[in-house]
Formats: structure tokens, sequence, C-alpha cells
């Protein structure tokens, strides 16, 4: 193959890798492209690369081939208490912070790892999470990390380590946290494991945040030295997803060489010594948007015109389209319809503003459209036990609607119900038993739980009903998420559980 062709052939394969995998590789990358596209092509069954390279391009990325191609092309560089300002920062400041704020109120706390790689970032957010917080038994805290790819995944629910990933760690570190695992490696404890659960989400494509994989309603996401690989756009997006998965007030990691590229207005700089962190705190959206010449309330839309609405309104009764014209009447659709365009957009705020007239308890005869909606908002916000009672209040409007009994479940599980959640999920395939994220729903639950042989079941349940579908199609309360996506990440779950 000529040079002029080598180069075209690699620009077509870096443009199709932006897209699917949010990866960039600029021409003066291209020999760090081709060096991971040698083992890639080792792996697909090729000898030569351009060969490879061909049957990529032929068609769209298949989500074995995304694996793949995000193993070899992908860097697994990480350690235990990598950067120690940042964690010396969360420990003295930031979840001291966190956890006298809810004190008081709902004992719930959510970190986020994404793009843990082999986990030794979101194990030590649960190690620090563990020294702040002493009687984590009387709190509902969820430690998550997320990556790519699903062999750094298995190897972090392994938790068994090499010396190289406790560089830098206090000398006792290793004895305190870990057992030795022979070889030289060693495993953390069992209650370190058991605090942190693991993923695959593809930062570039999937849906976040979610209550599916419980992105929504975040307190602290560290997403460090992932950004850098994006293209500009790609950057840009998963930024602003990112803060949508951010409670009011929660707090933003990025690497240091990544500040440049959070320039939302409402994620503001905090300066810490040696780190700088951002909080969430959209009144600075909102005064930006106020000066802005161009600032105006967004217009109704069509259902199908917000990514992910198609789904909810499928579920849920339409509204009328008449204004109210007494209290206790149904409400008129602008008022719903532009909530719901602040909702898909991230501010919940502004759209629990345009509904509150039917959260008060005097408020009779609210449909259950606008219950569901003000309980994904309330969730959003981490207001759960307000979630749960409007939720509550729409099952009330409409007792036979599958997707309120199923938001109830997934308001339960967060709130560190278990039994309540299961009975609930169940209630929701009672009433359609076609439910794919409900059986899915239930395979997690299971499987947090340790009962594998159930959360099997459930998730050929789930496998049998997504397969059945077109691929592209998206799924009743997936936010977008596609019948495929669903049956990749199943099946990387289970991968996942059978590998030794």
């Amino acid at each position: 193959m000529s040079e002029g062709a080598a180069s075209a052939i690699l620009e077509r394969l870096s443009q199709l890798l932006a897209r699917q995998l949010g990866l960039n590789f600029t021409p003066r990358r291209s020999a760090d492209l081709l060096r991971g596209m040698r083992y890639a092509a080792r792996e697909f069954g090729f000898e030569q690369v351009d060969d490879c390279i061909r049957w990529l391009l032929s068609a769209p990325l298949s989500q074995r081939q995304i694996e793949v191609l995000a193993s070899h092309l992908t860097v697994g560089e990480t350690y235990f208490l990598r950067d120690t300002r940042l964690f010396d920062v969360l420990e003295a400041h930031v979840l001291p912070e966190l956890i006298e704020s809810r004190h008081r109120s709902e004992r719930r706390l959510r970190v986020w790892s994404a793009a843990c790689c082999t986990g030794e970032e979101a194990y030590s957010l649960a190690i620090t999470l563990r020294k702040a917080l002493p009687d984590q038994e009387r709190w509902h805290v969820t430690v998550q990390g997320s990556d790519i790819n699903p062999r750094f995944l298995q190897k972090a629910r392994h938790a068994v380590f090499s010396e190289w990933s406790f560089r830098g760690t206090p000398p006792n570190f290793r004895m305190r946290y870990c057992v030795p695992a022979g070889e030289g490696r060693w495993q953390l404890r069992a209650e370190i494991r058991e605090m942190v659960d693991f993923f695959p989400l593809n930062l570039a494509e999937d849906v976040y945040p979610s209550l599916l994989n419980q992105t929504n309603a975040v307190d602290l996401i560290l997403c460090r030295n992932v950004l850098i690989y994006f293209t500009a756009e790609q950057a840009a997006q998963v930024i602003r997803n990112l803060a949508h998965c951010l409670v009011e007030g929660g707090w933003l990691v990025v690497g240091p060489n990544e500040l440049s590229l959070v320039v939302l207005s409402e994620l503001v700089p905090v300066h810490f010594p040696g780190v700088i962190l951002y909080r969430k705190d959209s009144s600075h959206s909102r005064v930006a948007a106020a000066r802005s010449p161009r600032a105006q309330t967004p217009p109704p839309m069509e259902p199908n015109a917000v990514p992910g609405a198609s789904a909810f309104v499928a579920a849920a009764p339409s509204l009328p389209r008449e204004p109210m014209k007494a209290a206790g009447t149904e409400a008129a659709a602008g008022p719903y319809e532009q909530a719901r365009v602040h909702y898909e957009q991230g501010r919940y705020a502004e759209a629990a503003a345009l509904l509150a007239e039917f959260e008060s308890a005097a408020a009779i005869g609210t449909p259950a459209a606008a219950l569901v909606l003000l309980a994904r908002i309330r969730a959003n916000q981490g207001q759960l036990a307000v979630a749960l009672v409007n939720c509550e209040r729409a099952i009330a409007a409409d007792k036979c609607d599958p997707v309120s009994h199923y938001l109830r479940a997934n308001i339960l599980q967060e709130r560190g119900a278990p039994d309540e959640a299961l009975s609930a999920y169940r209630r929701a395939l009672y009433l359609d038993p076609e439910f794919v994220l409900a059986h899915f729903a239930l395979g997690n639950l299971a499987r947090s739980r340790g009962e594998s042989a159930a959360a099997n079941k459930h998730f050929d349940n789930a496998l049998t009903l997504a397969r059945a579908l077109q691929p592209e199609a998206h799924l009743l309360e997936g936010e977008g998420l596609t019948a495929g996506r669903l049956a990749a990440i199943i099946a990387a779950l289970q991968q996942a559980e059978m590998t030794p």
C-alpha cells in the first residue's frame, strides 16, 4: 500500500474512532494508532493491518469490535491514590462538607470514577470515603467505576493488583487494605471490594445521567486523563453530560491538563493547594443566560424532537392541549412540554419550577405524566423522598402504568430499600411482561445481593427480549439506550461473572 493510501485509510479510521469511541487520533498520532491497530488486527485474525482496517470500515462497528479496539487503543495507566494532593483535599474538605450537608436529611452519597481503567481510582475513592465516614453503616453509599474496556473492568472486579499499582502509597497502605495474593500480588479486602460496583460505559455514546446505571444525582465525579483523547466536540459533550449527572453543589474532578476543556458556566472552579476542582452552581448558568441578549424560554417541542423523550412519551398519558380553566383541572401542555425540554437539557431547577403547582399536596387531579416527570427531576436533584412521593401520586392517578412502578423501584433501590424495590419491579413486569429494562434491573438487583442464579435468569430474560427487537430500537425507559447496546452490556456482565 502506498504512503498516500495508508494515510487516507488511517484518516478514515480515525474519523470512525472519533464518532463511536470519542478517541482523537490526529495525524501527529498516526504512529500510535498504527501501533495499536497491529495488536487489534491479530486479535481479529488478520495478518495485514490494512485488511483489518478495511474490514472495520465496511460497516458500523459492532460492540465486540468497539471493545477490542478500546482494549488496544486506550492506555491503562493508573495506581492507588494517584495525585495524593487530590485525595487529601477530598478527605479534608470535599467529603466532610458533603457528609455534613446530608447528615440531617437523606444520608446518601454517590461517587463515580468515570473511565476508571482497572479500578484503582474507584477503590481509592472507597477507601477515602470509608475514612471520612466512620458511621458508614447508617448511610446509603454508592461508589461506582465505569470504563469502555471490559478487560479493565474484569480486572477491577477481581481487585488483585501488582506492586506497581501501589507506588506512591503510604508504607502501611497494603497491609491495612489488602491481603497477599501470591507472586508479589495483593487483593483488596472484601469490605473494600464490596463498596464498589463496576459497569461498562462508553462516554462518547452511552446515556448518562440515567437512573438505569445510577449516574444521576452524583455528588462527586472523577473523570481524569481521558478527555484529552477526545475530539473537542466529544469532550464538550462529555463535560455537559457529567454536569447534568451532578447534584447541585456536586463536584467534578478532571486531570490538570484538561482544565481548559471545562468551560460550562455552571461548573465553577474552586482552588485548593495544588488542586483545582469544579463545583456545580447552576445560578452562574442562569445569570449568564439572563445577561445574554439571545436568552429566552425554549419553545415547546414535539415529543420525538428531544433525544430520549420518545420512550417517556410512549408510556405516559398524553396531556391536554387546552389551557387550564380552573384549579384542579388538568394542566395545559405548555408548562409540561417546556419542563420536559428543560429536563432533557439538565436544567432541573427550571423544570421543577414550571411544575411547582402540581407538587402541592392540594393539587387535585394532576396528570400522571406531570407527576412522573417531577419524580424524575427530584431524583436527579438527589431529593429522593420527594421523588418517591411524586411517584406514588402518579401510581394513584394511574395504577396500571408500568413506568410509574418501574420508576418507584429505581428510587427505592437508590434509597437502600432493595426488598421494596424488588416488589415494585415485579409489579411493573406484571403490568408489562415485556418491559425489557425491568428484567435487566431485577438482574442488577440480584447481582448486587450476590444472587448469581437469579441475576442470570433475569439477564437472560432481558437478553431474549432485547434480541427480539431491532438493534437500533430505543427501549422503554432507556433514555436513548438501544436494544443492541443493552444486549452488549448484558453479555459483558455475564462474561465478567464467568471469568475466573
